[in-house]
């Protein structure tokens, strides 16, 4: 169980209240899949991914990137029990969608880095930390059912 200072928990509460899940989220999955493009086997009834232009222009790919954003603010809504918030969503993506663990490492990174270019110098070192941390627990929930 990770512990959070109340600084900690402030500030993960700021950066997510500035988040808007219809930009960010589409964004942040579409960076990985043209980043990170052996991510895309995950996406095959997604249509077309084929080039940079074609995913930032998919609406499913924009669609999953608002659901993914959709279930992070679970995350921030129970800081006390990440683990226990993503225990679901670990398993499903383990046992049935078989997904590879390491990409909800590369979804984050790409989040923080669309949060970064989104919010500038307000994304100062402090709080990338804070942030990070946060992302980190809940990628390690994700990963939970993995091992």
């Amino acid at each position: 169980m990770v512990e959070w200072s109340d600084s900690e928990r402030k500030t993960i509460v700021s950066v997510w209240g500035q988040i808007n899940i219809d930009e960010i989220g589409p964004q942040s999955l579409a960076r990985m899949l043209i980043v990170y493009p052996w991510t895309q086997r995950y996406f095959g009834t997604f249509g077309n991914l084929f080039n940079a232009a074609a995913i930032l222009g998919n609406p499913k790919v924009a669609e999953h990137g608002k659901t993914v954003l959709g279930a992070l603010d679970k995350g921030v809504k129970n800081l006390d029990n990440i683990k226990g918030t993503y225990s679901k969503l670990s398993l499903l993506h383990c046992e049935k969608l078989n997904v590879d663990p390491d990409n909800f490492r590369l979804l984050a990174d790409c989040l923080t880095i669309v949060i970064a270019t989104k919010f500038g110098s307000a994304f100062n070192p402090e709080v990338q930390a804070t942030w990070q941390k946060f992302l980190s627990v809940v990628v390690s929930a994700l990963s939970s059912r993995y091992f």
